[in-house]
């Protein structure tokens, strides 16, 4: 039944802390407008709140059979699902304001919420990521860690002559570009409604904090340049590096090449890539081989 999926993502949020009890009104009513929608009845019984994947595919199959999504593909029902859960988000300055208020206590307490905020939107959704398959394997040189990444959704046939046919747009520039907040995304550039961005100062400049949505390890964080500007290896890199892990030591940052097929995939837009896991090279048996 859709009023109870939509009462139970409204339910949802409270529970995560998303929103108050005071604003379930206002949310419920923005998603009947995503789901076009024009009036609602509550639903009876217990309502089931803590199986999101579960909750938004049942609003996802109302909207197939209801005409809402344009195909029912999973690029057009992410782009709707999105859209159903940035009716439960802060506004970007709300965020930005939470965070510096907890890195006040300690910037392991900002990134630790911050990151529960990235998940608990579905921004990061958890359902997908622990399809991941990750293992370690003995090599004459140390254990080995593989991961095979699987949280990124194949596009299916209906969606790729979809992207063939959309409109060829210049906005955003390319998906670091801090643009790509709350952007509703089309059927070529992915739908980022729920995403939020903490602005960071590095080498002087206007920089932006985010989590990858595909989380290769943990706490996989992105930091890139406020301007899009292509990624260059330098001198200046590696103050940019210092200044990131300054401000969050407990953190590491490290760049991909700046050349193609070998480097980073976006080389168009200057950034690195950094989080918690504990690099190979880092471990005790490693380091005392190491030169």
């Amino acid at each position: 039944m859709v009023y109870k999926a939509i009462e139970g993502l409204v339910q949802y949020g409270q529970s995560r802390g998303l929103i108050k009890e005071t604003d379930a009104v206002y949310a419920r009513n923005q998603m009947l407008d995503v789901l076009k929608m024009d009036e609602f009845e509550a639903p009876e019984g217990p309502v089931p709140c803590e199986d999101l994947e579960a909750i938004l595919g049942e609003l996802l199959d109302y909207a197939a059979g209801a005409g809402v999504l344009e195909n029912d593909s999973v690029v057009y029902r992410d782009l709707l699902d999105t859209k159903l859960m940035n009716c439960l988000m802060p506004r970007p300055s709300q965020v930005e304001e939470e965070f510096w208020r907890r890195y006040e206590i300690s910037p392991e307490t900002a990134t630790d919420w911050y990151y529960n905020l990235s998940q608990d939107s579905d921004y990061i959704r958890r359902y997908r990521i622990k399809k991941d398959m990750k293992w370690v394997t003995k090599t004459p040189y140390g254990d080995l860690d593989i991961t095979v990444n699987l949280s990124k959704p194949e596009k299916d046939p209906r969606a790729i002559a979809a992207a063939k046919l959309a409109r060829q747009s210049g906005y955003p520039k390319c998906q670091l570009c801090m643009e790509n907040v709350g952007y509703a995304g089309r059927a070529n550039h992915p739908p980022r409604n729920n995403h939020r961005i903490i602005p960071v100062t590095i080498n002087e400049s206007r920089w932006g904090f985010q989590y990858s949505p595909y989380v290769y390890y943990n706490e996989h964080c992105i930091v890139f340049n406020g301007r899009h500007v292509p990624m260059k290896i330098d001198r200046a890199a590696f103050r940019k590096l210092f200044d990131f892990i300054k401000q969050f030591p407990h953190y590491f940052l490290g760049s991909n090449a700046d050349l193609p097929i070998v480097g980073g995939s976006i080389l168009s837009h200057d950034h690195f890539q950094g989080g918690t896991i504990p690099l190979p090279w880092q471990r005790p048996e490693l380091r005392s081989i190491l030169p």
